[in-house]
């Protein structure tokens, strides 16, 4: 994966954000001053929002996508679900790079035509928890899971509510899963229910793999306190990942000669913030190392295990 240092020897890319809410904002304030990157402008349908983000960053506020995307080399799409084929797909067209944000669509046929549109240029999915440097260390392991155990709960908040809780939360996780454990998944067991809106606020699933790795994961936006946390069992070790601290905590068992022994394994992890390292990967992405970015097929992949879930709590 690219490091910030890395991104200063190549020619700056020219970027656009579109939309300047919730996630856009963090967007606009990380590009602002991202090794690498040039932020030429921002766009958003609140045409004064934009103007006063990017008074605070150093960037123009465009009056149309159109108008945006004949400056810059790439956009970062941060709208709302149901935008992101619609957009995405004409400024794939045009030739520009494009990071939009989690999930990658509203359905798999709107995923495939970000894809097929993306041709040689990058198409990246802000799957930001991947980029968590706890995550990074868990997936560095090289290990196959045997069980993994997830729960993500949240306090409510009015943002998203355009898809359930699946697609909204417990998405980051299923990409998750996938990465650690790529084989296709034969079972799954679901169950959901909204509370505090029409679609589905809180879900337990029951995943199995073909490789024989079990997957409990929870997730809820109506919770009372944040939670973050991932518990996976390999072969021989055992290790507790804290999304929120970034921390990740292991047992390994050393089986010698004569005996059996257990002993604590505290992987070096390096802190820093998941959403700037995910923009870095996708600067250097544009830049022609697409090593580290999650990519449209692997977000298709998570879209179409979510959908699989919603149909399973549909009964």
């Amino acid at each position: 994966m690219a490091r910030l240092t890395d991104l200063t020897t190549a020619a700056p890319v020219r970027l656009g954000v579109v939309g300047t809410g919730a996630m856009g904002r963090h967007h606009v304030r990380i590009l602002s001053d991202l090794p690498g990157a040039e932020l030429v402008g921002i766009f958003d349908s609140d045409f004064e929002v934009a103007a006063a983000i990017g008074a605070e960053h150093g960037a123009r506020a465009f009056a149309s996508v159109s108008e945006l995307s004949e400056r810059v080399d790439a956009v970062v799409l941060a709208v709302p679900t149901v935008r992101h084929a619609e957009l995405g797909v004409d400024l794939l067209r045009r030739g520009l790079h494009v990071l939009v944000e989690k999930p990658i669509a509203s359905s798999l046929e709107e995923a495939d035509a970000l894809i097929e549109a993306a041709g040689n240029s990058v198409l990246a999915v802000g799957h930001v928890e991947f980029f968590n440097p706890a995550v990074q260390a868990l997936v560095g392991l090289g290990v196959p899971p045997g069980f993994l155990e997830i729960h993500r709960m949240s306090v409510f908040k009015p943002r998203s509510l355009d898809i359930d809780v699946v697609l909204d939360l417990m998405i980051h996780d299923l990409q998750i899963l996938h990465a650690l454990d790529p084989s296709p998944i034969e079972e799954i067991r679901a169950t959901g229910i909204n509370v505090l809106t029409d679609r589905v606020d809180i879900a337990s699933v029951r995943l199995a793999l073909e490789s024989g790795c079990v997957a409990n994961v929870t997730a809820s936006r109506i919770s009372g306190e944040t939670v973050r946390k991932l518990r996976v069992f390999l072969q021989n070790s055992y290790y507790s990942l804290d999304y929120h601290e970034q921390s990740l905590q292991g047992v390994r068992l050393l089986a010698g000669d004569s005996k059996r022994q257990l002993v604590p394994h505290l992987p070096e992890i390096e802190r820093a913030e998941p959403l700037r390292v995910e923009l870095a990967a996708f600067v250097a992405a544009c830049q022609g190392n697409r090593e580290g970015i999650v990519s449209g097929e692997q977000a298709r992949r998570a879209l179409k295990t979510a959908i699989r879930i919603a149909r399973a709590i549909e009964g």
